[in-house]
Parts: structure tokens; C-alpha cells; sequence
């Protein structure tokens, strides 16, 4: 009789272990956890019942995904196509769509990882080549309630875009195969070392998610790692190509301004994505970042124009398109620091410095920076960063008390200038460098006849437009 006694006991035992184990958290910890989801903080307990992505912020990370995307593929296709002559419009679009295929591929294979990996404070490792490890499941390094492969596909837009703005430092003259290859190197010897730098959790100039960064810089959706290193490299390389035939001797017009209105106002709405997306969760951050990018674009757009009618009688409407990227491109680097009053301030510097540059520093320089792309991405990224490191303030962003207290407000700007140092530097150098390179092998331009005859038959064998 004692033996049932006994086996009896010990199931009660057993089971009484197993409904502990499987007992639900405590109710404290479960409205913790949905607490730092809805604060866009850390789960209080690694063995959370609210387990990978949350919804609201990993639907925004997609749809910021896709706006991004869209800037490069119709936006700044359509923005560049418009402004080139009829003969050169394809050029530029398959120019775009050949660097959004090339760049993604080699961010599945390598440009992720040495971007985004930990390694050293200057370039990534390779735990993350061929997104080996990415997956649904959050990198808490970066995002807490962001799937690891959506903030990775989130990111490769920045990529696709950045080398896709040279372009237009570049274009009708430069050959397809050489642009391809010029930016597989660039990317290689600018972008992935930059981005780690800026962005990566153990970069080098990452002050806002380093507290070992030796340059605490802060740089929140890419004024030095989109705007300025794609504006000073082309610069460059514009000097090193020589201006179009014809510059400064005949017409050069934009065959049609419907087309760059048009992906100015798709720039304009991928903006968000770039911008209050890069708060990597739908919060107060991104809702501020969202105003900022509206009220710098509006300002700048106004600036140009009230300039552009004071010194020429007219407000054109290539004017107000530029001055409207002008300010979104200004404001990137401080949209999820700055406030609402801060962010009309950087459209003011934008509108004036960008046309200036634009119109006066140009011709004066005689530079054919064929559809601005120094003037301004280059000139508003550059003062659109510096104005971050003045203007900056925990009130808008709390993130920025973690590890730059003592700075902000402070001497934040002083490593703000630290940094873009290293950019212009890095940019420069490393563009010199591959021009260098490839004008002695497979060469950088086309031949005068080729570009005389226009680059899309030539290096297509197609036309734009057929007109009868």
C-alpha cells in the first residue's frame, strides 16, 4: 500500500514543478514589458512573454523602409532625369537603377557587416556577411522592438541613395560601366568605413550610442554619412571629369521641369521615411523629427524663392524645388534633435547658404557640378551638421542625456566639427583615389562624339522620347 502512496506524491510533486515553470509572469512584469514597448525602451526581463518585434514599431520600420526606396526609385530618378537634356534622361534613371541593384547586393554579401558588426571603431566585422544571423528578432544594439532584418533592409536604402546623389555632380558625360565600378569602391573605401563610424554601436564618431566614442559626434539620419560624403566626393570627381561640351558656351537646360517637380514632391514625402524613421520606432522622437523635416523644407523652399525673385525678378519653379531639398537635406543631421523653432532656423541657413552656392559660388569657381550635388547636398549637409551640434537638445531628444550630458548645449559642436573633418578627409581622399585608379584603366568619360550624340542611345541603345 505504501508504494501508490508514494508514486501518488511524487506526480503531485512533478506537476506542481511543471505548472511553476509554466506559470504566466507576475502581472508587474507583463505591464512592464508593455510599458517599454509603448516607451520604445528595454524589456524588463530577457524571459519576456511579449517576445520579438513589436507591431507598431516594426510596421513604421517597413513603411520607412519603402518611403526610403522611393526617394532613389522614382524620386531622385525623376528629380535627375528632368534636369538633363532630353538625350541624356535615360542615362540618369538606368544610372539609378544599376546602383540600387548593385548596392544591395553587396550589402547581403558584405556591406551590412562591415557597417553595422561589431569590430573595430573604423569598420565592422564579418558577423554579418551574407546577414548570416539577421533575423526577425531584434539587435538590441540598435533597435529594441525592430526586427534585425527589417533595420538591415532599412539601412541598405541609405546606402542605395548616397552613391546615387553623385550622379548628378557627373552627368551626361560619364560612362555607365565606370560609374558602376566607381561606386562599388567608393563603398567600399567611404560609405562602409563612414557608416560604422557614425552609426555602428562601437564606432568611432557614434556619440550618441558609443560612451567609449572618441569624436562624440551626433549625426541622426546622415548629414555627414549621406550628405557630405556624397556632396564633397562629387565635387571632386566633377573637377576631375572636366565640365560637359559646351558648358558656359551654350544652353544647357532641363528638358523638363514636370519631371523634377514631380520627384521633388516624391523626395519630399520619402523624406519621412529617412528622417523620422530614423528613430527606429514609432515615438516622441520621430513625431519631432517628422515637424523638424516639414518646417526646414517649407523655409528653405521660401528663402529660395523671395531670393531668387529679389535678384531676378522671378521665383522659378527649379528654385523652389531646389531650395525644398536644400532644407530636407540641411535638417537630416539634426531632425530628431532639434525643435520646432531650431529646425525654421537650419531652413533659413539652408536657403541662403544653398542658393548661393548654387548660383554665385559656382560661376564664380566655374565648377560644372552639372545638378548641384555639391551645392546642395554637400554645402547643406556640412552646415546642417554643425547647426546639429548648436541646436541640439535632450528636451526633444532624452537619448542625448545617456552619454553626451556634459556636451550638449555645450562643446557638442567642437565634435561636430571633429567629425566632419574625418568625413570631408576620408571622402576626399578615398574618391581621388579610385578616380585616380580608373581614368588610367577603364576610364571615367565618354567620348566627345558619345557625348554629343547623348548617352542613352550610346550607352543604351535607347531613347527617352520619340517625338514625330
Amino acid at each position: 500500500m505504501r508504494r501508490p502512496v508514494w508514486v501518488l506524491l511524487f506526480l503531485i510533486v512533478m506537476l506542481g514543478a511543471a505548472a511553476a515553470a509554466n506559470a504566466a509572469p507576475p502581472l508587474e512584469q507583463r505591464v512592464a514589458d508593455l510599458e517599454a514597448y509603448m516607451n520604445n525602451g528595454a524589456r524588463v526581463n530577457a524571459a519576456s512573454v511579449v517576445t520579438g518585434p513589436g507591431p507598431g514599431h516594426n510596421g513604421w520600420m517597413m513603411i520607412s523602409t519603402a518611403l526610403v526606396l522611393f526617394m532613389t526609385l522614382p524620386g531622385l530618378a525623376l528629380f535627375y532625369g528632368g534636369l538633363v537634356r532630353r538625350k541624356n534622361v535615360l542615362s540618369v534613371l538606368g544610372q539609378c537603377f544599376g546602383l540600387a541593384g548593385l548596392v544591395a547586393m553587396m550589402w547581403w554579401a558584405f556591406g551590412y557587416s562591415f557597417s553595422f558588426a561589431p569590430g573595430t571603431p573604423v569598420l565592422g566585422g564579418l558577423d554579418y556577411a551574407f546577414l548570416r544571423g539577421v533575423t526577425a528578432q531584434p539587435n538590441t544594439a540598435y533597435a529594441q522592438w525592430v526586427s534585425h532584418n527589417i533595420f538591415a533592409m532599412y539601412q541598405m536604402m541609405f546606402a542605395i541613395i548616397t552613391p546615387a546623389l553623385i550622379v548628378g555632380a557627373i552627368a551626361e558625360r560619364v560612362k555607365f560601366p565606370a560609374i558602376m565600378a566607381f561606386s562599388a569602391l567608393w563603398m567600399l573605401l567611404v560609405y562602409f568605413p563612414l557608416a560604422h563610424m557614425v552609426w555602428g554601436a562601437d564606432g568611432l564618431m557614434n556619440g550618441l550610442g558609443n560612451p567609449h566614442a572618441a569624436i562624440k559626434a551626433v549625426d541622426f539620419a546622415g548629414g555627414m554619412v549621406v550628405h557630405m560624403s556624397s556632396g564633397w566626393s562629387a565635387l571632386l570627381l566633377c573637377l576631375l571629369l572636366g565640365k560637359r561640351l559646351g558648358y558656359g558656351r551654350d544652353q544647357i537646360l532641363p528638358h523638363s521641369m514636370v519631371l523634377c517637380a514631380v520627384g521633388t514632391g516624391m523626395l519630399w514625402v520619402g523624406w519621412y521615411g529617412f528622417n523620422a524613421g530614423s528613430a527606429l520606432a514609432a515615438d516622441s522622437v520621430s513625431a519631432n523629427a517628422f515637424v523638424s523635416t516639414t518646417l526646414a523644407a517649407v523655409v528653405s523652399l521660401c528663402v529660395w524663392a523671395l531670393l531668387e525673385a529679389s535678384l531676378r525678378g522671378k521665383a522659378s519653379v527649379l528654385g523652389m524645388c531646389s531650395g525644398a531639398v536644400a532644407g530636407l537635406a540641411t535638417i537630416t543631421p539634426g531632425s530628431g534633435f532639434v525643435t520646432a523653432s531650431g529646425a525654421m532656423l537650419i531652413g533659413v541657413f539652408a536657403g541662403v547658404a544653398t542658393y548661393f552656392a548654387c548660383s554665385t559660388l559656382k560661376l564664380k569657381l566655374g565648377y560644372d557640378d552639372s545638378l548641384d550635388t555639391f551645392g546642395v547636398h554637400a554645402v547643406g549637409g556640412t552646415i546642417g551638421t554643425l547647426l546639429a551640434g548648436l541646436l541640439a537638445t535632450a528636451d526633444v531628444n532624452p537619448n542625448l542625456s545617456a552619454n553626451l550630458g556634459a556636451i550638449v548645449a555645450n562643446t557638442l559642436w567642437a565634435h561636430q566639427l571633429a567629425a566632419m573633418a574625418v568625413t570631408l578627409v576620408l571622402s576626399l581622399v578615398g574618391t581621388g583615389l579610385i578616380a585616380s585608379i580608373l581614368q588610367v584603366t577603364v576610364g571615367l568619360r565618354t567620348a566627345p562624339e558619345v557625348e554629343h550624340q547623348g548617352l542613352d542611345v550610346s550607352e543604351h541603345g535607347e531613347q527617352g522620347y520619340f517625338l514625330e
